[in-house]
């Protein structure tokens, strides 16, 4: 596991789009694994430079997008999809139909299938990655048992309660996630987790300063994973005692 401490979160945001650019420049077909919320909010405008700059190509680019809300339309201000347009897609250069995001309404079943034979059709190059207060990433949750592949996940009360700041009410929040499995996720040939702030800290810690893996901090499977690289700044590695 490659650990970078960074200045500070812009810094690691830079890096981790340098990082994503470089996948694209030798590859220029490349299959990202892309991820939504804040940290992935804090990447996304330098590939956007880099694009409008002419120094990255997306034209040839596939993505597919870690997780999307049950019960919330395309169109919805919270869904992913949504996200994905206003933050990357629609300032880029790339055909949305090779873009995968999993659909949130109609029958859940068949999207589930849908989305699983989609992440089936390439291997995905670089994976990015946050990491949720409770250890999750995608929405693999904290509990008895982790899943291979896509499934539909049930939120934990944290989760819940740190996605509320994006809704008017907490009772808008979703309590239901359709999401790549930890499967999944370990099968990108190189994966890019990402972390800042104090809440983070007690997931960092899980990930970083022992040998454990542990169904109840789903980030620590990345450990198996033989090509990840993991940016934190300083404030967050001073805060979990990390030396770089």
């Amino acid at each position: 596991m490659n650990i970078i401490v960074t200045e500070n979160f812009a810094k690691t945001c830079e890096l981790a789009a340098k990082m994503i650019g470089d996948v694209i420049r030798n590859k220029p077909d490349a299959r990202l694994g892309l991820a939504t919320g804040s940290t992935a909010q804090g990447v996304y405008p330098y590939l956007v430079a880099a694009n409008k700059a002419g120094k990255l190509d997306f034209s040839r680019v596939n993505t597919v997008n870690l997780d999307e809300y049950v019960g919330l339309p395309a169109d919805h201000p919270q869904s992913y999809r949504r996200f994905m347009d206003e933050n990357l897609f629609n300032h880029i250069n790339i055909d949305k139909k090779n873009t995968v995001v999993a659909k949130g309404t109609g029958d859940i079943d068949a999207n589930v299938a849908a989305f699983r034979e989609a992440i089936a059709e390439k291997p995905i190059d670089v994976q990015l990655l946050g990491i949720g207060v409770d250890g999750h990433v995608g929405f693999n949750e904290p509990g008895v048992v982790l899943y291979d592949g896509a499934h539909v996940e049930e939120l934990d009360e944290s989760t819940i309660d740190a996605n509320a700041r994006f809704f008017a009410d907490r009772s808008e929040v979703p309590t239901k996630a359709i999401s790549m499995g930890m499967g999944d996720i370990l099968r990108a040939k190189k994966l890019l987790l990402l972390a800042t702030g104090e809440n983070k800290a007690e997931a960092m810690k899980g990930l970083l300063l022992n040998e454990e893996l542990d169904v109840q901090n789903p980030a620590t499977l990345v450990k198996t994973h033989p090509d990840v690289t993991v940016i934190i700044d300083r404030a967050l590695a001073d805060c979990i005692g990390y030396q770089a």
